[in-house]
């Protein structure tokens, strides 16, 4: 007989919940094995083996919009701030991993590193730890919109608004780990991050940052999201967490870390994850100027196109910058007139914050653009360069909204 429903209304269950497990699939785990076997499912079960055979991702699929080796968020489902797992998006370069904490290793070495170093699961959980909010979002999110917005349509997966989420992540700092290889200081310069998704491309997806970057207190090595271990397909065992930069430098099941006295350049910052167009002059190796920071973007939490019935309505949505924002607005009239939205306070400064506004349309066809403008004077511009990977874009989006 299967638990009474008063067993929705537990830690437990919240657990479960945000581990991408169904009410069904909890109550008759439940029934089965009490709460031992939901923690069990919870701790990074597969998909069943049919589906897991099916599939290139370890959580449901189904609240998506999948792509190819992506799972897109729909803006829609989040309504507080912490996005949760089952929401959360997906973005991979080969299937995601299934790795045994215990046989991973994090290798350290380099030309700037005096004592390389191996450091176990156990090791990197035994050092101090810092939980942080952050957003991560791929830089081709709303890279669809270059040509259903301006006519041109750039290469790469068609991403919408959904390939960003914001999580609570905790891990240790990168630079702390970095200490223990006795690095150079004085003669780094940079440091490589390197997967252990060996079917991606150069054999384990990589991408360097500066020394700088680094070792700012705020990049992670992170090994849980949102109150639990960090899930497979967001990088279990450990994965890197990069406030502020694109999501391709927040490399996943992370296994080595090469810390060098010269810039390194990989596929990643010389071709893939690079401007390339008129408007961006070539950078070192690099075809065009390499992708790092993020841009400042907001978005409705409404679907694309949206249906509304007629009458009075509180919209919200999300945005963020790499620095803190100042305030969003929306219009109703191609942005010949903009009115303030409310903008509520982050969790945290490299937290996305959710804006709403009142609206009561009468029936008919409507297009809402809203725009940011962070405290550094930063606002969402009017049009964007193209370029020939679709990164960065982040134009006010002209939300098509249907009210009946």
């Amino acid at each position: 007989m299967a638990p009474p429903d008063d067993h929705l209304d537990s830690p437990i269950w919240d657990l479960a919940r945000n581990s991408g497990i169904s009410r069904r699939r909890y109550l008759k785990l439940l029934a089965v094995g009490g709460a031992a076997a939901v923690l069990a499912a919870c701790s990074g079960q597969k998909l069943s083996s049919d589906a897991a055979a099916q599939s290139d991702f370890f959580k449901n699929p189904d609240p998506f919009i999948q792509r190819k080796l992506g799972l897109e968020a729909r803006l829609e489902n989040m309504q507080g701030t912490i996005t949760p797992n089952r929401f959360f998006f997906v973005r991979n370069n080969s299937k995601s991993l299934d790795l045994d904490a215990q046989a991973w290793r994090l290798a350290i070495d380099g030309d700037a590193v005096a004592q390389p170093v191996e450091l176990t699961y156990d090791d990197i959980r035994q050092m101090p730890s810092t939980t942080l909010t952050a957003y991560l979002e791929c830089a081709g999110n709303h890279r669809a919109m270059f040509g259903l917005l301006n006519g041109r349509e750039a290469s790469g997966t068609q991403w919408e608004r959904g390939a960003v989420s914001n999580g609570e992540w905790t891990g240790v700092s990168l630079g702390s780990v970095l200490e223990l290889a006795a690095v150079d200081m004085s003669r780094a310069r940079s440091v490589l991050l390197v997967g252990l998704d060996s079917e991606s491309p150069e054999g384990g997806f990589r991408r360097s940052m500066s020394i700088e970057k680094a070792t700012d207190p705020d990049t992670l090595l992170a090994y849980g999201l949102n109150g639990g271990v960090l899930p497979r397909d967001h990088g279990y065992p450990l994965r890197a967490v990069v406030p502020g930069w694109v999501g391709s430098s927040w490399i996943k099941w992370i296994g080595g870390i090469v810390v060098s006295t010269e810039p390194a350049w990989t596929r990643n910052n010389t071709t893939s994850y690079v401007l390339i167009g008129d408007d961006y002059p070539p950078e070192g190796q690099a075809e065009g100027a390499p992708v790092t920071e993020q841009s400042i973007k907001s978005a409705l939490a409404l679907p694309w196109p949206a249906q509304l019935p007629a009458g009075a309505h509180l919209i919200h949505g999300f945005a963020h910058s790499p620095d803190p924002l100042a305030k969003v607005e929306w219009s109703t009239n191609s942005g010949a007139t903009w009115t303030p939205a409310t903008l509520h306070s982050p969790n945290g400064r490299h937290s996305w914050a959710r804006f709403e506004f009142s609206w009561s349309p009468n029936a008919g066809d409507y297009t809402v653009m809203t725009r940011a403008t962070d405290v550094a004077g930063n606002t969402q511009p009017d049009s964007v360069p193209f370029n020939e990977k679709g990164y960065l874009f982040n134009q006010p989006l002209p939300h098509p909204i249907t009210v009946n």
